[in-house]
């Protein structure tokens, strides 16, 4: 549960603002979209492993799409 701290003199949508931020931060949204379905552990360390050999080419400029 996020929880914003507002003064009396604030306005509105700079707390609105703060707790957008915090939301962001905290990442629930991907928390939840993760929970929706189980992912193996298998699977998720061969994504991890493709998503960095696709970095590392495109850091060394060897992917050509």
């Amino acid at each position: 549960m996020l929880i914003i701290d507002s003064k009396d003199c604030e306005n509105i949508d700079k707390a609105l603002k703060k707790y957008k931020k915090k939301y962001e931060k905290a990442r629930i949204l991907n928390q939840l979209r993760e929970r929706q379905s189980f992912t193996k552990p298998s699977i998720k360390r061969r994504f991890e492993v493709l998503k960095a050999v696709y970095k590392q080419e495109m850091n060394m400029g060897m992917h050509e799409d």
